[in-house]
């Protein structure tokens, strides 16, 4: 970003600024994957590995970084997992490649992921990533060399992936209008395919290295559920690209019952109006997923895999709060904010916290709300599970502080919630029967009452000076030189 970027940007979000700052002073990459140090886990010393990784930032822009941040040799292995479903998704995608020879190619694809030196070279000149396949025979050769178990996760669900893709591809190219999903149920079905499976996968992965305890592969609702929420708000925003490009994903049923004969005419701007009903139709589905995802997070016990899965979650909720009674959504691909995506990565640690900022943006959605939109109750009752979830597990009265020295202490005294009021009642009734028995009454806990002001306040404030200042300054330079 040059000058005049940060410029517009601080007269636009003048708070975004302060958080790319923080995260270009404050955040370390976990692990450096061409450390030496990192070789025996990451073989990065490998050629073949080497092209892994490097395809693995061609192909992924959001889920390359958090990959390669994993403890141990789980990096390695979830990359090779992602890269070989990339090469089946890109045969899946690739419209140019005709359905009798898409449909054995994809049926056969596990089998692929073992016969060495295979690739590919039949994708069409335009396709983004048709250089994995072309060398595909360097991730075959890396899947060889990792631990059985590992291996045969990456097998079984290309296999069950596979079937899946091939089944609605065919359906696609029968179908007279381009479209191929009915009703819920077959998104469903569809977005187990291409998601739900990669959520199985992963907890597999996980259990097989040991990062995470082994009845995380079992948890196969709640991996599905977490596949389906990141998958179906992929689905919501990417309307436009997808209708431009004569791929239709969204349910025949929900956009038929309000008015329309083909998934295209939600671009139409006489129109609008019954398509934002369509688009409340979508978000409600992918809520459906929230309090799943929620409980999945609660489950992981190792810091890089809560972090890999976190932070696609979170920006999962942005993005669906964004798109959220967004016309724009049908006129062009729209994003959340990079300092938004920035401070959701750094924010992205703990359940707690995440829970909260599901919470947050279930009230941000809920607050878009108007009592036309036909799905107004059910919306309000999908974002008030969330927040249900939230006070059952981290209830908003009890605030954690954190005391001198670093560690975390417990406040309870710091709102006028009325359930707090509630246990000051019950201290209270505790004392008085403590003093009858003629017994010492227990002290009541006490708010944390620092008051110490951070130094990371000082730095923001001098920071945000400095950029006024130098503003200020870049404006007289560049009148005082124009005026003579």
């Amino acid at each position: 970003m040059g000058i005049l970027g940060w410029l517009y940007l601080f007269a636009r979000h003048p708070d975004d600024v302060r958080t790319l700052v923080q995260y270009k002073l404050w955040y370390e990459p976990k692990r450096d994957i061409t450390n030496p140090a990192e070789w025996e886990a990451t073989g990065y010393n490998r050629k073949d590995m080497k092209r892994c990784w490097e395809f693995l930032d061609m192909t992924s822009r959001s889920f390359a970084s958090v990959i390669k941040e994993l403890d141990g040799d789980l990096a390695r292995a979830t990359a090779l997992f992602y890269l070989a479903l990339r090469g089946l998704d890109t045969v899946e995608d690739d419209m140019t490649i005709s359905d009798e020879i898409k449909q054995p190619l994809l049926r056969s694809f596990h089998e692929k992921l073992q016969t060495p030196d295979w690739c590919f070279g039949g994708s069409g000149p335009n396709e983004k990533d048709r250089q994995l396949l072309v060398e595909f025979n360097v991730v075959i050769a890396e899947i060889a060399l990792v631990q059985p178990e590992v291996r045969e996760v990456i097998v079984d669900i290309t296999h069950k992936m596979e079937n899946g893709m091939a089944d609605y591809a065919h359906k696609a190219v029968m179908s007279p209008t381009g479209t191929y999903i009915d009703d819920i149920e077959e998104f469903d079905l569809y977005c187990h395919y291409v998601a739900g499976l990669v959520g199985e996968g992963l907890s597999r992965l996980f259990a097989a290295t040991g990062k995470e305890k082994s009845y995380i592969a079992n948890e196969l609702v709640l991996s599905n559920s977490m596949g389906l929420l990141l998958q179906k708000v992929n689905i919501l925003r990417d309307i436009r690209e997808d209708i431009d490009d004569s791929r239709f994903f969204w349910p025949k049923s929900i956009w038929e019952s309000h008015g329309f004969k083909h998934p295209a005419e939600l671009r139409d701007l006489d129109k609008r109006q019954e398509a934002i009903w369509v688009l409340s139709a979508m978000t409600l589905d992918a809520l459906r997923h929230s309090v799943d995802a929620l409980d999945y997070l609660a489950l992981l016990r190792n810091q890089s895999v809560f972090n890999f899965c976190a932070i696609p979650a979170s920006m999962a909720m942005a993005t669906l709060a964004l798109c959220f009674m967004n016309p724009t959504v049908f006129d062009r691909n729209i994003k959340i904010r990079k300092a938004q995506a920035v401070n959701l990565i750094m924010k992205s640690t703990n359940p707690r916290d995440v829970a909260y900022m599901f919470r947050d943006y279930a009230r941000e959605l809920h607050a878009k709300l108007v009592p036309a939109d036909p799905y107004f109750v059910k919306i309000s009752i999908a974002c008030g599970k969330i927040e249900q979830w939230c006070e059952q597990h981290y209830p908003s009265f009890i605030v954690l502080r954190t005391a001198q020295g670093g560690r975390s202490s417990v406040s309870d005294r710091a709102t006028g919630d009325a359930r707090m009021r509630a246990v000051e009642r019950h201290e209270k009734l505790l004392a008085a029967k403590a003093s009858e028995r003629g017994e010492v009454p227990p002290a009541p806990r006490q708010a944390d009452d620092d008051q110490n002001v951070p130094i990371e306040f000082f730095l923001y404030v001098g920071l945000g000076m400095a950029i006024v200042f130098g503003f200020c300054a870049g404006i007289i330079v560049l009148v005082t030189r124009y005026t003579n």
